[in-house]
Order: C-alpha cells, then structure tokens, then sequence
C-alpha cells in the first residue's frame, strides 16, 4: 500500500493540478476550454469525460506499452482513444442526453485532445500502469477545475445562473442589473482563460 502512495506517486497526481496544469502551464486543451464553458453543466460533463479518458488511455497504454511497436505507437494509441470516446459518447447519450447534444462534436474531438495525446506519449509509454492510472486522472482534473471555473464564471455573469439555477435574485434585475452578454461569447473565454492563467502564473507559479 505504502508503495501505491509513494512520495513519486504524489507528486505524479498533485503536480498537474498546479505547477504542471496542462492549461495553465502547458497551455493545453485550449480549444475545448473555449467551447464548452458557455455553461456550467457542460464545463463539469466535457472534464469528467477527459479525465475518465485520459485515466483509462494511460493504463491501457501503459499495459500493452512494450508490445506496440514504435512505428505505429500512435496509431495504437490513437484506437485505444477513440473505443473509450465511443464508449463514453454513448453512455453520454444515454443518461444526459441534453447534455451530449450541447457537447455536439467535442466530445468526439477529445481524441485528437493534445494534454490526452501527450500523457499517453510523454507518461504512459514509459510507466507502469498505476502512476499512469495517478496521471491520467490529475492531469484530467487539472484540465476540468479550469473548465469549471471559467464555465462558472461565464454563466453566473452572462445568464444569472448556475447549473441551471437562479442565483441573481428577481430584486436585483428589478433594480436595474443587466446580464452580461458578452460573457456567453467564445471570445470572452478566451479572455478568462488568459485571466486565470495570469493570476497563477502571477501568484502561484514560480520557473523553476
């Protein structure tokens, strides 16, 4: 058990949701970030989904890694994405299918996602399975606490709700307050996303 949770074990699932945050450092998952944050809802469901993926792609990788020969390894490993995307579209489609619809083409393009593609190649080709299991995950939550915050951040100022809900109480309309709407538009997440990566990079990282 001890070994499950070494001190490189820690640093392999604490790392990425900091000082190596596929975003806010690596600059990463851009494009996605972008997309899906208009709301809350499917800011939370696109980050569940990467990061379910990428922990599962990095095992998987990491099992069959010393029988993928080298000219195809991205070949492999792009198959082995591409069933658990499948599989994760479907289910998608089967519990929240409004949220899938709201998705549309992203959730398909999460195989061609470059922190995904990365870790396989980067970690899981060289790991042993339970550090790349430890991997795929922080570096997904790393991902999905971004889409989050951003996503949280356009709702609450652009439509007055989260997840759905009311938050700016009728009162305060009444007196005159306005939604934002330019925080439903892409670019203002960019602008977000700059924002949040100045404030870490400003405060919390530090260049080694």
């Amino acid at each position: 058990m001890s070994k499950l949770f070494s001190k490189e074990n820690r640093e392999v699932f604490i790392n990425p949701l900091n000082l190596d945050n596929p975003v806010l450092i690596q600059v990463l998952g851009i494009c996605s970030a972008l997309a899906v944050t208009a709301q809350l809802k499917p800011a939370i469901v696109m980050g569940l989904a990467v990061t379910i993926i990428t922990a599962f792609a990095n095992v998987i990788i990491s099992i069959i890694r010393k029988t993928i020969p080298q000219r195809i390894r991205i070949i492999v490993q792009l198959v082995v994405v591409a069933a658990l995307v499948t599989v994760v579209s479907q289910v998608l489609k089967a519990v929240a299918y409004d949220v899938s619809v709201e998705l549309s083409v992203y959730v398909g393009l999460i195989i061609t996602n470059c922190i995904l593609m990365g870790r396989l190649e980067a970690f899981a080709m060289m790991n042993k399975p339970w550090p790349s299991f430890l991997d795929g995950v922080s570096n997904g939550l790393g991902y999905a606490v971004i889409l989050v915050v951003v996503g949280g951040i356009r709702e609450l100022f652009g439509r007055g709700t989260l997840l759905g809900l009311a938050i700016v109480p009728k009162s305060v309309y009444d007196a005159g307050y306005l939604n934002n709407g330019m925080m439903t538009m892409p670019a203002m997440a960019l602008i977000l996303v700059g924002c949040v990566i100045w404030v870490h990079r400003a405060y919390f990282y530090k260049e080694k």
